[in-house]
């Protein structure tokens, strides 16, 4: 502070860059008898907010749970497969059938089920990515 200046009280509202007294230009009070600043109520706002982000997030949750489901039912009907025996290659886009033999040995076959008398686990067709897709009904996939 220079020597000739003058320190203005407090209460007093002096903008020192532009030497100018500016208390009517502030966005908030600058005196006791100022209209009291009372915060808002956001509480409703935020609990909206707060259920509008669960829901989302539940519904997202849900949709991962479901595809990860989805992903470990491929892996282990994958798994059965390809841990069954069988004494061939399988040919990409043909339906093959899964058995259990007497033993409750798996085995996979081209024999349909309606020929033979083993119990179906399943029918099945290899992809070009060499997975098994799981097909859900036989009547209208077999030969």
């Amino acid at each position: 502070m220079k020597k000739d200046e003058v320190k203005k009280p407090d209460l007093v509202v002096f903008n020192e860059q532009s030497q100018k007294y500016d208390a009517a230009l502030k966005s908030y009070g600058t005196s006791a008898s100022s209209p009291v600043i009372t915060p808002l109520n956001t509480a409703g706002w935020k609990n909206d907010g707060i259920q509008r982000v669960n829901k989302q997030i539940k519904s997202k949750f849900e949709e991962v749970k479901k595809e990860y489901e989805a992903l470990m039912e491929k892996f282990q009907y994958n798994d059965l497969v390809y841990n069954a025996k069988f004494s061939f290659e399988p040919n990409i886009g043909e339906t093959y059938y899964l058995y259990n033999n007497k033993k409750q040995e798996s085995f996979l076959s081209i024999i349909a089920p309606n020929q033979c008398n083993f119990q179906h686990l399943g029918s099945f067709r290899l992809n070009s990515d060499k997975m098994w897709e799981k097909l859900e009904s036989t009547s209208n996939q077999e030969e």
